[in-house]
Parts: structure tokens; sequence; C-alpha cells
């Protein structure tokens, strides 16, 4: 990066934290740091709910995502619309109405303090784990860049947003939130074009998706029900409305988004705005994933793009194995470049045939680019066991670093920082506000005053930033697409924490124990079914709703038969 970039990065980042926190600079109550003072209009509530989500992992590892996998992930998000209808009608005015300060306060008046505190903690165990992978994100860009430790940049970048949200609360989030959704909305159309403009003189934009749809990367819709099929129509549909349904419904740094609405009305538009454009922003981002791909078609692929673990092995005794495999893969580019070049005019032609021949010869060619990649990795776990083996997180970065013009690269950079200090910012706030009130305002421990109350919640805040930083120095052994884990994480916890609600909106027979015990044990199920990978993982959302009603009813009616039987 050149100066010009590190002028527009300081800036960026500079303006957005400072006005943040001056907005909130007044609120010195609890009401104010958890909930706004409940005095925002519905774009401010909206757009917070698009910036909660919109991490850095959209912006790095979504790219990737849709380099190597294609457009189907957006079947993720066909569920978000309805589900944001459905929490219009019923979630909002409910919350609104109890006046809470966390989604979990209700379940103590519908069942008691015993369902409130296990439901909180599901949250604050997924949520916790969730952030700390929302901090690894921007991590990888300060790592690459600099060839830092990823354990001192987690700590800097944890810290920067601990800052903020300890000083500004949910106020200093939400007015965040909606700078950084202008600059992200800006940065990532001019990334677009930019990828577009890149691409050889004699290839149109057209062009470029013919070549991604011949190369199996326009596969928006798979009709086909497989259940074991991480994406298709049905399991967005349905796996990803009940996924989207419990995250927006019950997930308390969502929740914590819209109960800072002034009325209902503001908050039940504000959620609809995020219906109707989440999917829209994901196609273009993952769009641009897929353009990238067509990119590489005809430039130079790099054999790994995590540039800091191949510097690593080019300085190591494994240097010359490594040398061997950039000449075969400086080869495998060459031939696919011809190869790309050979489907285009066969397309043009019309010419089945070539056009089928072509297809196969790529897609051998990607294979062969497959195969060197995991002898890189085997390198670099022979020279670091530790070492980052995963570089789907790392090619929208490394496009942008080698490609993208100077001035640009810090403002991209700046987007992607301030993208995911907005979600981490709003998770923290939310883990600190569940803790306090459902947790240690249940015990002993209470706070006895309002003051009390807020000095506790900051200390709380600054507990949630230290834990989140230490799973974050973790996540680089997970060894997964960021956008993949964070909501497979989720989806361990987010079905039998909606159970729990929908029991106890429309089943008011089943009662605290036996609710209690049916949600245990359907967590306990969920996480055998997802280890011994019976189904893809967004179904896990729609089986815990099912467990918890099923258990629970059952439980119900053998709790109902003992107490019969012992006034008998």
């Amino acid at each position: 990066m050149t100066q010009i970039d590190w002028i527009l990065l300081s800036i960026t980042l500079l303006s957005i934290i400072c006005f943040g926190i001056f907005k909130n600079r007044k609120d010195t109550n609890i009401d104010g740091y958890l909930l706004g003072n409940k005095s925002l209009p519905w774009y401010h509530v909206g757009f917070s709910l698009m910036a909660t989500q919109a991490s850095a992992i959209t912006f790095l590892s979504a790219p990737g995502q849709g380099f190597t996998d294609g457009m189907r992930f957006v079947q993720f998000y066909f569920g978000l619309p309805l589900a944001m209808i459905v929490l219009s009608i019923t979630f909002i005015p409910i919350f609104h109405r109890l006046k809470v300060y966390t989604a979990y306060e209700y379940l103590e008046s519908r069942f008691d303090s015993k369902v409130r505190i296990f439901t909180a903690i599901l949250f604050l165990v997924s949520r916790g784990l969730a952030t700390g992978i929302s901090i690894y994100a921007p991590s990888i860009i300060l790592s690459t860049i600099f060839g830092w430790n990823i354990t001192v940049t987690n700590i800097i970048m944890g810290g920067i947003v601990l800052t903020y949200t300890v000083i500004g609360g949910t106020k200093a989030i939400s007015y965040t939130h909606l700078q950084q959704m202008v600059f992200v909305t800006f940065a990532m159309f001019f990334a677009g074009y930019m990828v577009v403009k890149l691409l050889p003189g004699d290839i149109s934009t057209l062009d470029a998706l013919k070549i991604a749809g011949k190369s199996n990367r326009l596969n928006i819709i798979d009709l086909e029900f497989n259940p074991k099929e991480r994406y298709n129509l049905w399991s967005g549909l349905i796996g990803g409305f009940f996924l989207q349904l419990s995250y927006f419904g019950t997930d308390q740094s969502q929740v914590g988004r819209y109960l800072t609405g002034k009325s209902i009305k503001e908050s039940r538009i504000g959620l609809l705005l995020n219906g109707v454009i989440k999917i829209p922003m994901q196609f273009g981002i993952l769009l641009i994933g897929v353009l990238v791909f067509v990119f590489y078609s005809f430039n130079p692929t790099p054999v790994f793009f995590n540039k800091v673990e191949t510097e690593k092995i080019q300085n190591s005794k494994y240097a010359s194995e490594f040398e061997i495999i950039e000449k075969k893969n400086e080869e495998v580019n060459f031939e696919k470049s011809k190869e790309t070049r050979a489907l285009i005019t066969a397309i043009d032609a019309k010419d089945e045939a070539e056009i089928t021949r072509s297809q196969g010869k790529i897609k051998e060619i990607l294979e062969e680019q497959k195969d060197l990649k995991v002898e890189v990795s085997s390198l670099i776990k022979k020279n670091n066991p530790s070492g980052d083996t995963n570089d789907v997180n790392y090619i929208f970065l490394r496009f942008i670093l080698d490609h993208l013009p100077h001035g640009f690269i810090g403002l991209l950079v700046a987007i992607i920082f301030s993208a995911s200090m907005g979600s981490v910012a709003s998770a923290y706030n939310s883990l600190a506000a569940t803790t306090l009130i459902d947790v240690i305002s249940k015990t002993k421990f209470k706070p006895a005053d309002k003051q009390k109350e807020l000095k506790l919640s900051k200390y709380l805040t600054i507990f949630w930033g230290l834990f989140c930083i230490l799973v974050a120095s973790f996540a680089q052994k997970l060894g997964s697409s960021m956008i993949e884990l964070v909501n497979i994480l989720g989806s361990w916890f987010y079905g039998v924490i909606l159970g729990i609600f929908l029991v106890a909106f429309y089943v008011p027979k089943i009662k605290a124990k036996s609710i209690l015990i049916g949600s245990i044990l359907s967590e306990i199920l969920i996480i055998i079914i997802w280890y011994n990978e019976w189904v893809a993982f967004l179904w896990l959302n729609l089986i815990g709703v099912v467990l918890v009603f099923i258990l629970s009813w059952l439980f119900q009616a053998i709790l109902k038969n003992n107490t019969i039987n012992a006034e008998q």
C-alpha cells in the first residue's frame, strides 16, 4: 500500500469512530447505552441490521465463495424476506409492548428464570464464537499486508472496536452503521466495475458471464431436493427461513438493533428494508467473486492466495519444492487462458461440440490447480504446523492488493475494516446486555441502581471483547470459508432457541420444566446430527425447532401423567 492508501484508510476509520462517539456522547443511562433510548428512525434500524450482518466476513469470504463455488450460496438468503414479514407481524409487537431490553426477558414471564437463563446462555455461546470469527476476518488484512502475527492483529482489531463500543454504546454503533453502509455500497459497486474493466479489452461483460456460466459459476438455483446438499432452493427457503427467523427474532445482536426503533412501525419498516435489499446485495457480492474467477481465467492465478504463508515457504528449506510447484502453475495458467479463449470463440460460433470440449479441458485444468494448491498446503504444514492452509478467505483481498489502483486499495481496506467493526460492535453490545439483563440481574450480584448497571455493562463489554479476541486467535485452525463457518456455528443453536420462543408464543399448555428438558435434549441431538453429517447444516435450524416442539410436548405429557398419578 502507498501513502495515499494509508491516508484514505486512516481518514475513513477515524471519521467513522469519532462521529459515532460524538453522536452518543450525552447518553449516561442504561436505556441510552443499550437501546439508544428507542429514538432511531426506520432507515437507521434497517441499515444497522444490514451492517451488523455485513461484516468483513461478507466482503472477504463471500467473493471467495463465489470464486470457488459460484452463485449457489445466494439460495441461503431465499427464506429471508418471508422471515422479515413473520417477525414484523409477531415478534416486534410483543417485544415493544413488553418494553424489554433483550429478547429473553419475555421467556421468564412465559416460563421461568431458568428457561430465560438457559436460552440466554445458548445465545451467548453462539454469538461469542461467531464474533471471534468476525474479528479474525479483518485481521487477515493486517496479517497479509504486514506479515504480522495473527494474534497481534486480532488484539488490534478487537481492541479498536472495544474502545468505541464501551465509550459510545448502541447509538454510537447505529450511527457508525449508517456511515458504513454508504461507504460499503459505493466501494462494492466500484470493485465490480474495476473487475470488469481489468478484463481483456476484447472480452465484454456479457462474454464474462458466458464464461462463468459454462464454468458452472452461475448456478443460482438448484431445484433438486437433497438434505445433504448445503445450498439448494429447498434448504434456502425452508432451512434458511428458520435460520433467519431465529437470527433476527431471537439473536440479541439483531433484536437489539430494531429495539432501538422509536415505534413498532419504524422497527417493522427497518426489518422489511433489510429483507428487500439483502438478497440483491449478497447476489452482487457473490457476482464480484465470479467475475474475479473470470479475470483469473485470462490472467495468472496465484498458486496460493495467502501471500504471507507463501513468503514463509520461500524463506524456508522448502523453497525449492515451492518453486517447482509455481513453475507447474505457470504452465497451467497458460493452458487455462488459451482454453478460455477457445471457449468464448466456440460460444460465439455456437459450436456445441467445441464448447463441450473446452468445458471439459477447463475443468481438468482447474482440478490440476486444486492439486497444486494441496501440495502448497502440505508444504505450509511442514514449515509451520499452525499455518493457515485455507486460502478461500484471501482470494478477494489478494486481487485488491495486486490489481486495483492505489488510493482505492486504502479505501476498500477501510470499508472492510469498518464493516467488521460494525458487526463486532453490535455483538459486544448484545453480549454485554444479555449477560447483565438475563443472567447477572437474576442473581444476588444484581446492581443496586441504574448507574451501577451502566458501569457493570461496560465492564461486561470489555470481558466479552477479550473473550472474542481469544476465540479469534484459534479461528484459523478451523479451516473453512468464514462465511460458511459463522452460519454453521449459528445453526448449532438457532433452531433450538427459535423453538423455545415459538412454543412460548403458540403452545400455552407447555410449561417451564418441560421446555427446559426438551430444549437441553434437543441441543444435544442437534450437535450429534451435525457431527455425523446426516443433513446439511441449514436443515439443523428446522430440525431444532421440530425437536423442541416434540420433546417438550412429550415431557409435558409425561410430567402431567406423573402429577395425576401422584394425586391419585
